[in-house]
């Protein structure tokens, strides 16, 4: 009974991130989703009693991913080097498994930033940690820079390909997805060497 229950809220969540994907938000219906889940809709409220309270679930699974990668790059980077491959690594594997993201996300920063702000604040998420470990390093090895730059130079070099997608596909491989694919398969190592030539003094 429980599984059945797991199975059916997961179909839900999976049926409702479809519809919030085509039509946001305020385009959505509960009527659609339930249709989308193939179940009736006084089922649909049974587990999730208003359209709110599951975009703030489907929003929580997309986004609680990407707080979490980044969190675990701080616990297990004692270096800027690492701290940039972790950082890269694990980011761009969350847009792989999710790449629907992006947009997402970006469409509610624009609707109501403050449901993204409050989600940030909930997490252990502190900048700092990364001031204090560009401030480890040795000056002598490590151009001047702002902390903040760095995080937002991985953050938006990761996403662009992503949000971009039928534009880079259709114009840079000529439609060609597998073509695509492969690209982001390199630009994993791509964007480490671009970040790291950019923060490192080459001796």
């Amino acid at each position: 009974m429980v599984k059945r229950t797991e199975n059916t809220e997961q179909k839900i969540i999976e049926a409702a991130r479809k519809v919030f994907i085509k039509k946001g938000f305020d385009g959505a219906r509960m009527q659609e989703i339930a249709d989308e889940a193939g179940i009736n809709k006084s089922l649909l409220h049974y587990y999730f009693r208003s359209k709110d309270k599951l975009f703030e679930r489907v929003f929580t699974d997309a986004f609680g991913s990407v707080l979490e990668t980044i969190n675990n790059v701080f616990l297990i980077s004692d270096t800027l080097e690492s701290f940039i491959e972790n950082f890269v690594v694990g980011y761009n594997s969350v847009l792989r498994e999710k790449p629907y993201m992006p947009n997402f996300v970006l469409h509610e920063l624009t609707r109501n930033p403050e449901r993204v702000m409050k989600h940030i604040s909930s997490t252990n998420f502190d900048k700092k940690r990364i001031v204090t470990l560009i401030a480890s390093q040795d000056p002598e090895y490590v151009r001047p820079l702002n902390p903040i730059q760095i995080i937002v130079d991985i953050i938006s070099l990761s996403i662009f390909p992503f949000v971009a997608r039928p534009l880079i596909t259709g114009l840079m491989f000529d439609g060609d997805t597998d073509a695509f694919e492969d690209f982001l398969d390199q630009r994993v190592q791509h964007i480490i060497d671009f970040v790291t030539s950019a923060v490192f003094i080459q001796k």
